[in-house]
């Protein structure tokens, strides 16, 4: 299995010194079976007045920096080096189907899962009606079934769409356009299969390999899926982007119910608007295995797609 190199660089830049509020840094990828953390390191410039770590409610790795230097520039990079150990979603699925009514979750599951069942957007059916066309039309479907079906028809059916700012659009938007990001297909998957009373979450980390986010290269980019709660299976990881079932070429570095929650920079500066003069932002992911044949993919982007 690759051992996978991640460097993710932010700079922010200003025409004349300005100062900076506190900062919020979301880029530590996960632990977990799939993902072994060898390690991470961070720099900010300027430095610091304090740097500090700690694990938000969704439990992803936060790190808070708050400044009193002022300087014409931020720069906040990450590096890591990740034991990636990708395995398939659906081998210890339970005989867990769904029929034409809700899916139900056992009453031990059921609390703790309530928060990733809420609906977000409103619908006048159009996104429910087009979820329950991944059920059988007599008797009961699978739910892995119902999921990876979903998931390759969002990948062959929807045009991807580089859009670099702004938060989700809404699943009626993404529908009717037949077009989007990578988080527009993630937070459509999550509507549906809230719809037919799953729960799910909205993923944030890296995506590697061939994925029409790098032209079908071997790039590397930040990207955005699904995670739905499957019994027997846990949190399954599906990305319609990609038509991936599982965690091949996926590196997670958060899931959260709610997409606000996991933005990856976001903080505060003071001085004049028209200081202000732009942000980039690099993402380098290198596979080790592969180093001797291939060199580092390295693109330059703007934020998760």
């Amino acid at each position: 299995m690759p051992i996978v190199s991640i460097r993710h660089r932010t700079s922010y830049r200003y025409r004349n010194p300005v100062a900076f509020g506190e900062h919020r840094m979301m880029l530590r990828p996960q632990e977990g079976f799939d993902q072994r953390l060898l390690s991470y390191e961070l720099d900010v410039s300027p430095e610091p007045a304090l740097l500090r770590h700690l694990h938000d409610l969704t439990d992803t790795g936060v790190s808070v920096a708050r400044f009193e230097a002022r300087a014409e520039a931020l720069v906040v990079e990450s590096r890591a080096l990740i034991d990636h150990q990708p395995h398939a979603a659906l081998e210890l699925e339970a005989e867990t189907s769904i029929d034409e009514g809700a899916f139900t979750y056992d009453d031990d599951e059921a609390p703790a899962l309530a928060g990733s069942m809420l609906v977000r957007h409103p619908d006048d059916g159009e996104l429910e009606a087009w979820a329950r066309r991944f059920l059988r039309p007599v008797g009961r479907t699978r739910l892995s079934t119902v999921f990876s079906d979903m998931t390759h028809e969002i990948r062959a059916s929807f045009g991807y769409q580089i859009r670099e700012v702004g938060p989700p659009q809404t699943p009626g938007v993404t529908l009717s356009r037949r077009r989007g990001s990578c988080r527009d297909f993630a937070v459509l998957m999550i509507e549906a299969a809230r719809r037919l009373g799953l729960a799910a979450r909205f993923a944030t980390g890296y995506v590697y390999g061939g994925s029409p986010k790098a032209g079908g290269g071997s790039h590397g980019h930040t990207h955005a899926w699904a995670r739905i709660y499957l019994p027997g299976c846990g949190w399954a990881d599906f990305d319609p982007t990609n038509g991936i079932v599982g965690t091949a070429g996926l590196i997670r570095v958060g899931a959260a119910a709610d997409p606000r929650l996991l933005s990856p920079l976001h903080g505060s500066w003071r001085g004049m608007r028209s200081d202000f003069l732009g942000m980039d932002v690099e993402v380098d992911i290198d596979l080790e295995d592969e180093a001797a044949t291939q060199p580092a993919a390295r693109l330059r982007v703007a934020g998760a797609g």
